[in-house]
């Protein structure tokens, strides 16, 4: 289970962060291991990609593929395992996973984020039956019905865009006065009449039976009943970062990085949405996986 043997890299995730830094740690012959649940991140639950440079529409699932077959041109290990714990040790990092321990000289976390809960009465009882964090993964079970999306972000608009083509209405709720996605989202749900859009609105409760029936919200002053049966939670994320505790990180959690990806603590780099570097893109987060192989490789080089 990698108890004997010690890596040049651990990349922990597989985003476009981590697939990108191993695809640099392989053209460097570095050895190296990837840890992942899964091989894409979040990008594969985008379900319209139009400015990842190259690519003028792809589909998220369609891009993860392509940075998959990339990756498989290289010979490398990769294992399908949840990392919990990154730790220090005798001069060695140790990689903690649901199936065993992995040692190497550097790591790069790239583990990127996850969706932000409500945290409202019947948010996690009607999870998955009725409450959803990704329209792209289950827009097609709610045909003909109406739903809320909550969020009026960029995710939060791509999921009414998702959603009116499936729909029978759909109620997008923002808790701000004004909604804080690009201009021309907000163009295209304002010009669809199955959307209403209502700013200034406060998510009180999410209420049902054995699936979601409805939701209480405040709006100006008024508490009002929408009955939906659906609820899209498009409020934002959290980075994934729990696993690492003796690095610095930001008020929101983020690991803290420099231009080179160099983290607190030397040998430890960090790549993608899981860090403070702004703008949360996949072109942004897979140039920052770049940057995190080079900058292990020539900080392996000087250990060296």
């Amino acid at each position: 289970m990698g108890l004997n043997r010690v890596y040049d890299l651990i990349i922990v995730g597989a985003g476009p962060a981590g697939i990108t830094a191993a695809i640099y740690a392989a053209r460097k012959r570095m050895d190296f291991l990837v840890l992942t649940l899964n091989v894409g991140g979040q990008v594969t639950f985008s379900s319209t990609i139009e400015n990842y440079t190259g690519f003028q529409y792809i589909t998220g699932e369609e891009l993860a593929a392509k940075f998959y077959d990339h990756l498989k041109q290289y010979n490398f290990d990769l294992r399908m395992e949840e990392a919990l714990r990154v730790s220090f040790e005798n001069g060695l990092f140790h990689v903690t996973t649901d199936n065993g321990d992995y040692s190497s000289r550097a790591v790069i976390v790239a583990t990127g984020r996850r969706p932000r809960e409500l945290n409202v009465p019947g948010e996690r009882e009607f999870k998955n039956r009725g409450v959803s964090y990704c329209a792209t993964c289950d827009a097609p079970l709610f045909r003909g019905v109406d739903v809320a999306v909550v969020g009026g972000g960029n995710s939060g608009l791509e999921a009414v865009l998702q959603l009116i083509k499936i729909a029978n209405s759909v109620y997008l709720i923002e808790i701000m006065r004004e909604l804080k996605a690009d201009p021309i989202l907000v163009e295209k749900a304002r010009a669809s009449s199955r959307v209403s859009i209502w700013t200034g609105t406060h998510v009180l409760e999410i209420v049902g039976d054995k699936v979601v029936k409805g939701m209480r919200v405040l709006k100006e002053g008024e508490e009002l009943f929408l009955p939906v049966q659906g609820v899209f939670i498009e409020v934002g994320s959290t980075p994934n970062s729990e696993i690492v505790d003796f690095v610095e990180k930001n008020q929101w959690g983020e690991i803290i990085v420099n231009c080179m990806c160099e983290t607190s603590f030397p040998g430890l780099f960090a790549a993608g949405d899981v860090t403070n570097v702004p703008e949360k893109q996949i072109i942004v987060a897979a140039g920052e996986g770049c940057k995190a192989a080079l900058s292990a490789f020539r900080y392996l080089s000087r250990k060296r």
